[in-house]
């Protein structure tokens, strides 16, 4: 206590290149990451089957597995890809997700820890889990089911 403990890092990473998602079928990926999920396509890497997004100063790449994958295992269940959303854009995914019937494993409203506020869980085409993240909700705020959040009239200021 009190006295400055020497830093034992034996590299200085200055920041993170990108990220990788396997994925079965590259086509398929890219539509549901650009066309429905938003992201900026950036294009293919060279002749690979791999395709670059980005998201804010994040860039990701989606790499088609050799072969594909049927459905990730239980073991899997914490391994996920986080993404920040407004209020408004969480609430806009929930009524989306559950128009395309895309698959929800769990919507939870975090109060305390590391980061905090309302994150939706759900699935992409192949079974990778992903997270939408508000980062503005806080204890105390209201936490409407993810049912509740779809039956909301959407208003329009």
């Amino acid at each position: 206590p009190g006295q400055k403990r020497k830093d034992m890092r034996l590299l200085i990473i200055e920041g993170a290149t990108h990220t990788s998602i396997g994925v079965n079928y590259l086509e398929e990926a890219e539509a549901f990451y650009g066309d429905f999920l938003g992201l900026e396509a950036r294009g293919r890497l060279g002749g690979t089957r791999i395709s670059c997004f980005s998201v804010g100063d994040n860039n990701i790449l989606l790499c088609e597995r050799d072969q594909p994958l049927e459905v990730p295992t239980a073991e899997d269940n914490k391994v996920h890809h986080s993404f920040t959303v407004s209020p408004e854009t969480l609430t806009q995914a929930c009524k989306l997700f559950a128009e395309k019937q895309v698959v929800i494993d769990e919507l939870v409203y975090r109060g305390k820890g590391f980061f905090t506020g309302r994150e939706l869980y759900f699935f992409d085409s192949i079974g990778n889990r992903l997270e939408l993240r508000d980062p503005t909700w806080q204890e105390g705020m209201a936490t409407p089911s993810f049912e509740e959040i779809v039956r909301e009239e959407i208003v329009h200021s």
